[in-house]
């Protein structure tokens, strides 16, 4: 795990930073769903995304530009190492918000069944 978080270069620190806010923001959810955490964890998956795609960009272009200088030699075996690597913020992105959408939905859920029993008894539930 230690390797791939290296391999994916500088991307992978604003992607673990607003992932683990993400996580850390779905789970608060989870425990106590409150309505006021609802934008904040769609901003801070959006955040996570981003910066996970954001990180692969920028990892294929410092790729590409190594292909045409000092690697061009080492033939296309190169690119396809540089795309895996790229592709460590994407994966680590999406384990982030994975995960973090799994607690939210069990807060929404809780949120759902809290709303249910606090609901009027003459008015039909469905």
């Amino acid at each position: 795990m230690k390797e791939a978080f290296i391999a994916g270069g500088f991307g992978m620190y604003p992607t673990l930073i607003a992932g683990l806010a993400l996580l850390f923001t779905s789970l608060r959810y989870a425990s106590r769903p409150e309505s006021r955490y609802v934008p904040l964890m769609l901003t801070l998956g959006l955040f996570t995304i981003f910066a996970g795609g954001l990180g692969f960009i920028t990892g294929v272009m410092n790729l590409l530009r190594a292909y045409a200088g000092p690697l061009a030699a080492q033939g296309p075996s190169v690119l396809y190492l540089g795309l895996q690597e790229a592709l460590h913020n994407v994966a680590l992105a999406l384990l982030l918000s994975t995960t973090s959408a799994i607690a939210a939905s069990i807060g929404a859920w809780r949120l759902a069944r809290q709303a249910q029993a606090t609901a009027p008894a003459s008015l039909p539930v469905r």
